[in-house]
């Protein structure tokens, strides 16, 4: 178990903002409160037996996970159920959702999962609801296991880059071997199973057409889709942005908007399908933004960020995209042995995920889209050497897909959002 004052990692001069210079007990006495934690992200495996380029755990900034358990110890499994009901309790919530995450984590099969979630249900008091998903690379699923899964109340969410092999060529196997045949097996048999298959998230490569990608996610009959922008900051931009300091730049400022084009392209095919569309979140959040609703996720929207992750040692830590920044980055110092899920809210990084407009810089401040846009991403903000006070690295690309879709939606209701 990881233990120690979450004010002392000595990466703190990376990011500034918000560790060392937001002071969270004046917060407090000013009446700002914390906002409870509604969704735990489990960890039951940390490695995985894929080697996508892109991604977070393994190929960014963070190592942290080469010093975790392969699994999950079932005394962290009961511990980490009796903090979530504590919370739970404390703040009378009447539901909680659990994600289950690794690496991949059906490395150790479907069996850790379903006592995992069975041990929170176990733990909560009467009336909280749990809802349970696990997110999977899907080349370990098997019909037995969906089974088991079935029977535990365990939805499952699908990681895809698209709907087939060529758009899923970062998605190998340790070696090079493409981890398609497996992947598209999982889907179908997903596709049969409706009724526990959560949908596709898809990180988006501006190598494949968003109309390739697109129509054939769809042909795998998901009931939702994520679209991802992939996890890169100011310090590593993603492919086809130019590095650039945010300091030397007007806001809001006129950079190439690859990702922003390849959405805005996305959106006007799924606007345009016939019949009931799948839910694309992302599109469906600025759609509801647009029209005045909160937002429920923290790509956009300035609603507070009610997510923590527990690892498989034990230790409570802040969101996992937080690992492409820097060495340490999603530390808190905590862990369930030791602390309560309330001792984490008062974290700096954690309790900056909760001021919405005021953690925010002057540029995104005064930004006309801000209530929309919430400043993109908090990882996608990073600088190294000042922290997460800055519009997104994508900031061109998310103004661009906005004001696309607010034209779209104000041409079909005749006003503007």
């Amino acid at each position: 178990m990881s233990t120690g004052d979450p004010s002392a990692a000595p990466t703190d001069l990376l990011a500034p903002w918000p560790l060392q210079d937001l002071d969270v007990p004046a917060l407090r006495r000013s009446g700002v409160q914390p906002v409870p934690f509604r969704q735990f992200v489990l960890k039951v495996h940390s490695r995985c037996n894929l080697a996508c380029s892109y991604c977070y755990i393994y190929e960014g900034a963070d190592t942290s996970w080469q010093d975790r358990p392969a699994q999950v110890a079932e005394e962290t499994v009961r511990r980490t159920a009796e903090r979530i009901a504590e919370h739970a309790r404390t703040h009378r919530l009447p539901y909680v959702r659990i994600d289950l995450h690794g690496g991949e984590p059906l490395l150790g099969g479907p069996a850790p999962l379903v006592r995992y979630a069975a041990a929170v249900r176990r733990a909560v008091p009467t009336g909280c609801q749990v809802d349970v998903g696990v997110q999977t690379n899907g080349t370990l699923l098997t019909e037995s296991a969906l089974d088991a899964l079935a029977a535990a109340g365990i939805r499952v969410g699908l990681s895809l880059d698209g709907g087939t092999a060529a758009h899923n060529k970062l998605r190998t196997f340790r070696g090079g071997r493409s981890s398609w045949p497996a992947a598209s097996r999982a889907a179908r048999l997903l596709a049969r199973r409706p009724e526990i298959f959560a949908g596709v998230l898809c990180t988006i490569d501006l190598a494949n057409d968003p109309a390739d990608v697109l129509r054939s996610l769809l042909e795998l009959r998901p009931p939702g889709l994520d679209l991802l922008l992939p996890h890169n900051n100011w310090s590593i931009p993603p492919s086809g942005i130019a590095p650039a300091d945010p300091a030397t730049l007007d806001f809001p400022h006129r950079r190439p908007t690859p990702y922003g084009d390849w959405l805005a392209e996305a959106f006007d095919l799924w606007w345009a399908s016939p019949g009931p569309a799948v839910r694309i979140r992302l599109f469906a959040e600025i759609i509801a933004l647009l029209l005045g609703q909160p937002s429920a996720t923290e790509v956009v929207g300035l609603s507070p960020v009610a997510a923590v992750v527990v690892d498989t040692d034990g230790a409570i830590e802040q969101v996992d995209s937080l690992k492409t920044t820097y060495e340490g980055a999603p530390v808190t110092g905590l862990d369930v042995d030791h602390h309560s899920f309330d001792e984490a809210l008062d974290h700096p990084g954690i309790a900056a995920r909760h001021l919405g407009r005021e953690a925010l810089g002057r540029e995104c401040r005064a930004c006309p889209l801000v209530d929309v846009c919430g400043g993109g991403n908090y990882a996608h903000r990073f600088l190294t050497h000042s922290g997460f006070r800055h519009p997104t690295v994508y900031c061109a690309d998310m103004a661009r897909l906005i004001r696309h879709i607010s034209a779209r939606v104000q041409a079909e209701i005749g006003t503007s959002p």
